[in-house]
């Protein structure tokens, strides 16, 4: 058993995505793609940069997967009204039906992560997350 706190969270978090992502791909979509939906939804319009910065990811890296639920036609495009320069990303139609078809799911893997782990458990699990 190893004693690394780095590949005991990566392991443990491979297992909660796994099960996540088995839930969700009847819809097409992955854990972490339907998170970006649910962060773009809170936040949009945004820009790719600020984006990047609330998910603490790199640019290019949010630019990546923006353009993968792009081509699923999930967002869209717009100019900044600040800076036309900059693209801004919003949900289309297609993006909210899929939140609105695939929330349930990911409501019912919530409900089931919180029961295998029971109520003080869950909690102090949020509490070692948020403290990281």
């Amino acid at each position: 058993m190893t004693r690394c706190y780095s590949m005991m969270l990566r392991e443990a978090a491979r297992k909660v995505s796994a099960s996540y992502d088995e839930a969700l791909a009847p819809f097409g979509i992955n854990i972490a793609q339907f998170s970006l939906l649910r962060r773009i939804e809170r936040l949009q319009p945004v820009s790719m940069t600020d984006l990047a910065r609330n998910a603490q990811l790199d640019r290019s890296t949010i630019g990546r997967n923006v353009r993968v639920l792009e081509r699923m036609e999930l967002v869209g495009f717009g100019r900044g009204d600040v800076d036309q320069r900059e693209a801004m990303i919003t949900l289309s139609d297609r993006g909210v039906e899929m939140l609105n078809k695939a929330g349930p799911i990911w409501d019912e893997c919530q409900s089931a992560m919180e029961a295998r782990l029971g109520p003080v458990k869950i909690t102090a699990l949020q509490d070692i997350l948020r403290s990281l």
